[in-house]
């Protein structure tokens, strides 16, 4: 198998800007979760494939953090970069930011997550993806912290799978 060459972060980052109405509302009046929460995956799904030169599927999605309220009228942009790339897999960053679409004021950060995809074939299996290269010492911050991330996500799985398979060896059920 041959090694890929590496890409930039820059080749693959993308914004993608929406407008919030009243369609986007919950309850309170003010912009619903999972609609910015889709907005974050198609952002982070479209750098993805970009990346990787094809199709990628979300794997997990961490750390989505709601900072302030999102409402009607509101422009939001959604900055998304690989952070870190594994064989298969990579971590995507993503940053929300708000701004009404009447003013001329700062657009102001409103959330961010960290999405994890993997690259797939035309039959659903894994395939390899490029390297990332840090570009910028805040691209090499980014990649660094995504191996923190990673390292935490998978000393996870394994507690979770060795607590139940030592319950699965009691006898105990879910």
């Amino acid at each position: 198998m041959t090694d890929l060459p590496g890409k930039p972060t820059s080749a693959s980052r993308t914004t993608l800007s929406h407008i919030m109405t009243t369609h986007d509302t919950n309850l309170l009046g003010t912009v619903h979760g999972g609609v910015i929460m889709k907005l974050v995956d198609d952002a982070a799904g479209a750098v993805a494939g970009r990346h990787s030169g094809g199709p990628a599927v979300t794997a997990s999605m961490d750390e989505m953090a709601f900072l302030m309220p999102v409402r009607v009228g509101d422009l939001v942009h959604v900055k998304a970069q690989v952070n870190w790339t594994g064989r298969s897999s990579m971590e995507v960053g993503v940053r929300v930011l708000a701004e009404r679409w009447n003013e001329s004021t700062p657009a102001q950060q409103v959330g961010s997550a960290y999405l994890v995809f993997a690259a797939v074939d035309a039959d659903g299996k894994p395939r390899r993806v490029p390297p990332v290269v840090p570009e910028t010492e805040r691209d090499e911050r980014r990649y660094q912290e995504a191996q923190i991330r990673r390292t935490h996500r998978l000393a996870r799985r394994r507690a979770i799978m060795d607590l139940r398979e030592k319950r699965a060896a009691e006898g105990l059920g879910d």
